[in-house]
């Protein structure tokens, strides 16, 4: 399901809450929307990812620390909250605490934190790698619609980190057969499911 067609599903149950004299309060509805739209792996559009706030390094700490707790089956917020309460240094991640506190520490879902994650277990893009690129990086498309996702092989002759004030992204430039370049912006971020290596 797209998340137009998840709005719609939502709408609709809504509506028969309400039918049946069971209406929800607006409070509910976001807090089961958000939910729902998780559990697909969208992110609500006012919600961006607490970790594009840190920096690379600062980011590459925080997902090796949490790594670390997982595999030794620990919630990695309560120890860093139990440092935090029991005034103990936090090692690596000591720069949440001094940088970012609680509110942004409450902020981090483990849908950020899987982002990341999934980024780190792909083989990042270099320079000469062939992937296919969806139209739907610059034109509306829809599956089962008359303009469905096509997909166009390209090869990659760019690659950058790119700094927009407080928001890290990769930049990767692609050149089709046809010698025409485009430039996909957030590669790895928000535009991931647009590309794919190609068989």
């Amino acid at each position: 399901m797209n998340q137009a067609e998840i709005e719609t599903a939502l709408k609709a149950a809504f509506k028969e809450c309400e039918n049946a004299l069971c209406p929800l309060s607006e409070e509910q509805k976001e807090i089961i929307r958000q939910k729902v739209l998780e559990s697909y792996g969208y992110l609500p559009n006012s919600q961006e990812n607490p970790l594009n706030q840190l920096t690379t390094a600062q980011r590459q700490a925080l997902l090796t620390f949490i790594k670390t707790q997982q595999d030794q089956n620990l919630s990695w917020k309560a120890t860093l909250l139990n440092d935090w309460l029991n005034n103990e240094d936090s090692g690596g991640v000591q720069f949440i605490r001094d940088q970012y506190g609680v509110a942004w520490l409450d902020q981090v879902q483990p849908i950020h934190v899987d982002q990341f994650l999934l980024q780190e277990k792909q083989k990042p893009l270099e320079v000469g790698d062939r992937i296919e690129i969806c139209n739907g990086l610059w034109e509306w498309v829809q599956e089962d619609s008359p303009c469905p996702p096509e997909w166009f092989p390209c090869v990659v002759v760019g690659v950058s980190e790119v700094v927009d004030k407080d928001v890290r992204y990769t930049s990767c430039i692609v050149r089709f057969d046809t010698g025409v370049e485009f430039e996909i912006q957030g590669v790895y971020e928000w535009n991931q499911s647009y590309w794919r290596a190609l068989k």
